[in-house]
């Protein structure tokens, strides 16, 4: 572990330095300054009345390097697993805030019986590598509470939700982790190790909030309401109780110790995450605290900084000190108004997590056109699944990741570490995508539907002696070029159908490259 992390460490050294011998780290520090979230983004719009637009002068972004491996990764798969995936719940943990308050009290102990023996990370991480995919997040924790890896921390005050006369706070001193289910493996290491052993890239969700905690209330939809929370609904965030919370339990204010305790429990996780599992590419962050809490949060983020300076931050909770961010279920309509990185994050099921209807998974080729489509728009594509109970994922889920990866076997070379093309030349139509290799002298064509007899391309003059391949076909395309009628390329008719069809063609690279 120990060697790898310092080969990965030394191989980002490598690529800062070649990065830096054209670019200084004042130019950098300048251009990381400019980094806005789109105004449209729901995230920025529910911090951004107290998260500042420029960053403290001591903040600082994840290195060059490591944004420009971040633009190398073009596809992930998103895995959201946890004590939801017991019931078979759909959209993770959120059905806890509809539960009464009897379910929600069955909810949270069904920690004292959970094992799930079929899990395998290195059978997980096999699978992903095989099918193409070259990063996989992971839900450390999500809103309920419930920790997916070996946390030192320890929730103080919890929620009884039958207790007599009503639901009532309790004192407790539990982690409320794997650790102390019957399974008792730390899931996230085990996942961290393989996915290093086989190369993928690692993002580790983690939720701002903390539905079991009481600490946190109210924060995130909490079921945990407190007066003030009605008086001075800017203190803790927008869509306090809403309809995403039915039943609720209204306690008082939390103390200023509470609060002091919270972040510092927030912070140590975080800290654990980033010191306990090897060089972490990415934290999802997700949901937000609010005005109250932000500087003690902005310490926090600071503080993961200096263990790990080039992990790749969500901006979600935020705003402008995050590093990336994620289109949430479609792919945007155009190439996004903003400098800022981002990566669809898109269900092949009905939600994130485990989906027991096979019927319900959209394919292989939804897979490819939404893959396609958010890189020749300078995004990236990640697709979530989630595992049942025992850790297995629906047969179904595998054959649509396979079939993608058939394809990525093939037309591989379109999509992994291109770039865009600049402005609009990024489709032709509706069914035809570009992207670039980074030098600028390729240009592949991807046709999300065969063109027939010819391929007509406006926007691309090929070299004269450029030889123009389809991918995955050994005969040399025929082609003609006039500056009226654009590029004509004649196709065969004896092409094998596929998800889509991508054309290498050499054209004069740009001047500096």
């Amino acid at each position: 572990m120990k060697r790898r992390y310092c080969r990965a460490l030394t191989n980002g050294l490598a690529l800062l330095l070649l990065f830096c011998a054209g670019s200084s780290s004042s130019s950098w520090a300048a251009d990381t300054q400019q980094l806005r979230l789109p105004e449209t983004d729901t995230h920025y719009q529910a911090t951004k009345s107290y998260v500042e637009e420029q960053p403290e002068a001591d903040y600082q972004h994840a290195s060059p390097a490591a944004f420009e491996a971040f633009k190398d990764i073009k596809y992930g798969v998103r895995i959201h697993w946890g004590l939801y995936s017991i019931l078979h719940q759909q959209h993770e943990s959120w059905p806890f805030l509809q539960m009464s308050f009897s379910q929600k009290q069955a909810y949270q102990e069904m920690y004292k019986t959970w094992n799930p023996d079929g899990f395998d990370a290195e059978q997980w991480m096999r699978l992903f590598k095989d099918c193409g995919l070259q990063m996989f997040a992971f839900t450390a924790k999500h809103h309920e509470g419930f920790s997916m890896f070996d946390t030192k921390t320890h929730v103080k005050q919890r929620v009884n939700w039958t207790a007599p006369g009503g639901p009532q706070l309790e004192d407790c001193d539990l982690a409320y982790s794997i650790m102390d289910t019957p399974f008792h493996r730390d899931v996230v290491k085990e996942l961290c190790d393989a996915g290093h052993k086989y190369g993928l890239k690692i993002d580790l969700y983690f939720s701002h909030p903390d539905w079991y905690d009481a600490d946190f209330r109210p924060y995130g939809w909490s079921p945990i309401m407190i007066p003030d929370a009605r008086l001075h609904p800017d203190l803790y965030g927008n869509a306090l109780i809403t309809e995403r919370t039915k039943t609720f339990f209204e306690t008082p204010d939390p103390t200023p110790a509470e609060e002091a305790r919270m972040m510092a429990r927030h912070r140590q996780q975080l800290v654990e995450l980033l010191s306990n599992y090897g060089k972490i590419d990415m934290m999802c962050l997700d949901n937000w605290l609010g005005k109250k809490d932000w500087p003690e949060l902005r310490e926090t983020i600071k503080t993961i900084r200096k263990i790990q300076p080039d992990v790749m931050l969500r901006a979600r909770g935020i705003g402008n000190y995050g590093d990336y961010y994620t289109p949430e279920g479609f792919v945007p309509g155009n190439k996004e108004n903003t400098n800022f990185p981002w990566f669809v994050i898109y269900p092949l099921g009905e939600s994130f997590s485990y989906e027991p209807d096979g019927a319900k998974y959209k394919g292989g080729k939804w897979i490819i056109d939404n893959l396609v489509d958010a890189v020749a728009k300078g995004g990236r594509f990640m697709v979530g699944i989630g595992p049942d109970e025992n850790g297995r994922f629906h047969p179904q889920a595998i054959e649509d990741l396979r079939q993608a990866g058939d394809w990525l076997k093939i037309n591989g070379e379109s999509i992994y570490a291109t770039r865009p093309r600049d402005g609009e030349d990024w489709r032709e139509g509706k069914d035809t995508r570009f992207t670039r290799s980074k030098d600028g002298a390729t240009v592949y064509a991807i046709a999300l539907k065969w063109p027939g007899e010819k391929l007509i391309l406006k926007t691309v003059r090929p070299k004269a002696d450029s030889k123009i391949a389809l991918l995955g076909n050994s005969t040399a395309m025929k082609w003609s070029y006039e500056p009226e009628q654009g590029l004509v390329i004649t196709l065969p008719n004896d092409v094998p159908k596929s998800f889509a069809y991508a054309f290498r063609i050499n054209v004069d690279a740009p001047a500096g490259n």
